[in-house]
């Protein structure tokens, strides 16, 4: 994955859970992961597009979880991100090359088996449990 977006949505959501009592203001999450706060809104408004973060705007406002952290799982933060292949990105090879002609074909095989066998791992795992670790 080349960017930070699902460890910053990932961050912003075990921050709600952690704190689910209180609606959160971008600035208060931003300081949390050390980032702008325009970044933390722009991850909340995918966040909330994708049905995991509901926000109140105004004073006194903020962001909480949309559901339970039980019923998140950390592959549903991963598909909301839609992060780039785990192993980046196939080339364009020479296509009169022997190798060349077919490597992309195989190589797409092994990005979406790799990615198959992320997205089980995480499908395992709840927003819930992964926020117990910081108890």
């Amino acid at each position: 994955m080349n960017n930070v977006r699902f460890a910053t949505s990932l961050h912003i959501l075990t921050l709600l859970t952690y704190m689910k009592d209180e609606l959160l203001s971008s600035e208060f999450i931003a300081g949390s992961i050390n980032i702008n706060p325009a970044v933390v809104r722009k991850e909340i408004s995918n966040l909330r597009n994708n049905g995991l973060i509901e926000s109140k705007e105004g004073k006194g406002g903020g962001s909480r979880l949309a559901k339970p952290a039980s019923e998140i799982r950390i592959a549903d933060i991963y598909k909301a991100v839609k992060p780039a292949s785990v192993l980046g990105k196939s080339n364009t090879p020479n296509p009169a090359c022997p190798i060349g002609k077919d490597i992309n074909q195989h190589i797409d095989n092994l990005y979406q088996d790799t990615e198959n066998f992320l997205l089980k791992k995480l499908e395992n795992m709840t927003l819930e449990k992964f926020t117990k670790k910081f108890s």
